[in-house]
């Protein structure tokens, strides 16, 4: 007996702990992560505009489908978040600015450091788009924030032959102290035959991100370029910083 039960305890905790595996393992399957986010999904309306934010925000960095590549597309549209971006505030844009026309992208990079090399890879990606895809025959970007600093980096070096439309919204083209001496900013000072540039402006008072500047960073004299100052209110709403981009893809696009 004295050999006996210990066996029998020892075969008994063997059984407990494959029972306990098969637990941990049948719900680590059912924790399995999400697809990348689509197209498709913003139009979901059990999900919440912060989560779909926040998958959209979870995307891996560098240029992302979202959607599949469309025979009907002419048009490469690429949105650009700004600093710290919680996603949220691109899920309204990007599905009304859609058309069965546009091919439509997010671009994700690091927004934490300067943006020169993330501009240079995004050109660099748009170069092999429109080398798989001869059909293509306009590039249209827009960022905010932040975002249009990168935009108007890919605008300034921009010597493809395929047109390219800039669109920045609430963006401190001008530059800040920070910008300019961590990164060595340089602002573009005119447009090139082959790009346009339209520049969407909130009022400075009403941007919580620009409105203690002494001097708003969004003014600036940049030769050829199309400037909009945005109304104080959008649909009820102060329209300040977030709220600038589904301002301009109502009235634009």
């Amino acid at each position: 007996m004295t050999i006996v039960l210990p066996t029998l305890l020892s075969n008994h905790m063997k059984n407990i702990s494959y029972v306990l595996f098969l637990t941990f393992l049948i719900a680590g399957c059912n924790k399995a992560p999400q697809p990348p986010i689509q197209l498709k999904d913003f139009f979901n309306s059990d999900i919440s505009v912060k989560k779909l934010g926040q998958r959209l925000i979870d995307l891996p960095h560098g240029l992302n489908p979202l959607e599949p590549s469309l025979e009907e597309a002419q048009e490469i549209f690429i949105a650009v978040h700004g600093g710290r971006s919680e996603g949220y505030e691109w899920i309204y844009p990007i599905k009304t600015i859609d058309t069965k026309q546009k091919h439509m992208f997010f671009y994700r990079w690091p927004d934490n450091g300067c943006f020169q090399e993330s501009a240079e890879k995004l050109e660099n990606e748009i170069k092999d788009i429109l080398n798989q895809d001869k059909s293509i025959t306009k590039i249209s970007l827009i960022g905010h924030s932040y975002g249009g600093i990168l935009v108007s980096h890919v605008l300034k070096h921009w010597k493809i032959a395929t047109p390219l439309e800039a669109h920045v919204v609430a963006s401190p083209l001008l530059g800040t102290s920070m910008l300019n001496s961590i990164c060595g900013y340089e602002p573009i000072n005119k447009i090139s035959n082959n790009t346009a540039l339209f520049e969407w402006r909130t009022q400075h008072q009403l941007d919580n991100a620009y409105k203690n500047l002494l001097e708003d960073p969004q003014q600036i004299n940049i030769q050829g370029s199309q400037v909009t100052i945005l109304p104080d209110t959008y649909k009820g709403n102060r329209l300040g910083h977030n709220w600038s981009i589904s301002w301009v893809a109502d009235e634009v696009f």
